[in-house]
């Protein structure tokens, strides 16, 4: 009974977590994200849309959300889910002078 119970509690998290994440969405034009500072919160999703005429690269090395989504053309859009509280550094790998700061909230 005590395993059943614990698997319930688990699943009524992740449900909760899942009706209650919201999706965003950041654009890359002119070579900058269309947002310098985001906060979240914890199951958000980010769909980071290319709206520049030419590849981006969007990437984050922070210990709390490393991903990489590879070289993408315009008009496609590349989701990340966030799940882990704390600070995401954004940047883009073709276009050092892209930043955002994505402040990830329980």
């Amino acid at each position: 009974m005590k395993l059943l119970t614990t698997l319930f509690a688990i699943f009524a998290m992740q449900l909760s977590v899942q009706v209650f994440s919201e999706e965003f969405t950041v654009g890359q034009k002119n070579k900058s994200f269309t947002v310098k500072e985001m906060t979240l919160k914890v199951g958000d999703t980010i769909n980071f849309l290319n709206e520049d005429p030419f590849f981006h690269n969007v990437f984050s090395l922070s210990d709390i959300q490393f991903f990489d989504l590879g070289s993408y053309p315009k008009g496609t859009s590349k989701p990340v889910v966030f799940n882990t509280p704390g600070s995401v550094e954004v940047e883009c790998a073709i276009h050092p002078e892209m930043f955002l700061k994505i402040d990830v909230q329980n």
